[in-house]
This record gives C-alpha cells, sequence and structure tokens, in this order.
C-alpha cells in the first residue's frame, strides 16, 4: 500500500508543478482544485472532489459540514490553499482530515508559492 500511495503523490506532485508552471501563483483555490482534478484524471487517476468528511463521536457518526478538497485513488487527501502564507492550522487540518477518513497520507499544496516547490508539504498519519 505505501509504494501505491507514494506513486499517487509523486503524480500529485509533478502535475502540481506543471499546473504551476503554466498558470503561475494568484488565482482562486477552486481553479487550482478544477485544473488539478483533470490532470489527474488525463493521467488514469480516480479523483472525488469536495468529499465529506463525517466525525464519529460517541459511537454517533456526525455529518458536521467540513470536506476534503481531493481524494485521489482512495488513498491520498489533497487539500489546496492559494495563500500568502501556509499556517501551522492548515497541517493539522490535514493531519485531522487524515485521522477522521483512516487515511494515511496527505498532500498540502499552496498554488500561490513563488516556487511550487515551496509550496509541497506532505503529512502523514
Amino acid at each position: 500500500m505505501k509504494a501505491k500511495e507514494n506513486y499517487v503523490t509523486g503524480e500529485v506532485i509533478d502535475s502540481c508543478v506543471k499546473i504551476h508552471k503554466i498558470l503561475g501563483p494568484g488565482l482562486l483555490e477552486s481553479v487550482y482544485e478544477t485544473v488539478l482534478a483533470f490532470e489527474l484524471r488525463s493521467r488514469g487517476f480516480n479523483v472525488a472532489l469536495q468529499v465529506p468528511v463525517p466525525v464519529n463521536y460517541e459511537g454517533i457518526r456526525l455529518e458536521v459540514g467540513f470536506r476534503c478538497d481531493m481524494i485521489v485513488n482512495d488513498l491520498v487527501i489533497v487539500e489546496l490553499k492559494s495563500v500568502e502564507n501556509v499556517l501551522p492550522v492548515h497541517k493539522k487540518q490535514l493531519l485531522t482530515y487524515l485521522k477522521l477518513t483512516g487515511k494515511r497520507l496527505g498532500l498540502l499544496i499552496n498554488f500561490n508559492s513563488e516556487l511550487m516547490k515551496d509550496g509541497i508539504f506532505r503529512i502523514a498519519n
């Protein structure tokens, strides 16, 4: 399973670098989400967008209205940002999503970085 997750993250990162080179920083997060989903699907990946994440609390499943931006091949959560600075809360949010979904690996991608490599954060559960 780990090799599959690493392959998926590699392809997501490669796709993000390609998109960033073509479009550059500064667009809305929703634009990058749409383009990244298109790019990944063209590479043969299954991409789910705006996936609801329920919370199990004291044995009760609660639909609380928060969503993962993207889950690729039901393995890797991808959270997209287009912000001046990635804050610690953004990383904590992704880690919480990983815990709640039982996924092991996530990527936090900030397309508003000057260099894409500076906007990629790999978070493991």
